[in-house]
């Protein structure tokens, strides 16, 4: 979980090689409609997400068993609140890094629809894991690597 541009996509796919475990991008699970809301600018709201989180809900619950690495913000406690009802073995890793770090990774990518604009309504939206959730914050101001190296440490001694 974490804004656009943590990393998700990138350590998410390491992460899931070296578990051995299938991997889903959430982008993916977006229905057009929020795409084309994103690409112009407009964040979603809690109703554009419900779709998208059943979704993802949906393949939790389908790898319950065999595990699974899938990405997605997760910003709000809600929306957490919501996959872990569905696969309640979830574990929740933040990629947590700075405004500034950030926004320096969406500026240079290309080819994705989120706006850099959008940075600041994400950050804005961002509830930090309660103690009561089962998630680990990881930094990400190391390599991808290095990230996914703390990530699979996180997960394999919650």
């Amino acid at each position: 979980m974490g804004v656009s541009g943590s990393g998700k996509t990138t350590v998410g796919r390491l992460l899931a090689q070296r578990l051995g475990v299938p991997y889903a991008e959430g982008d993916d699970f977006h229905p057009a409609s929020n795409v084309a809301k994103m690409r112009a600018g407009r964040p979603l709201d809690d109703e554009d997400r419900r779709p998208w989180l059943d979704e993802i809900a949906q393949w939790l619950t389908g790898h319950a068993d065999s595990g699974g690495v899938v990405t997605c913000s997760a910003l709000k406690r809600r929306y957490r609140d919501r996959l872990a009802s569905a696969a309640p073995r979830v574990f929740f890793l933040h990629l947590d890094g700075s405004p500034e770090l950030i926004a320096a990774r969406i500026t240079a990518r290309r080819g994705h629809f989120m706006p850099p604009d959008l940075l600041r309504t994400q950050f804005a939206d961002l509830e930090p894991m309660g103690e009561d959730e089962a998630g680990a914050a990881i930094p990400i101001d190391g390599t991808p690597e290095q990230t996914a190296a703390l990530a699979h440490a996180a997960v394999a001694s919650p």
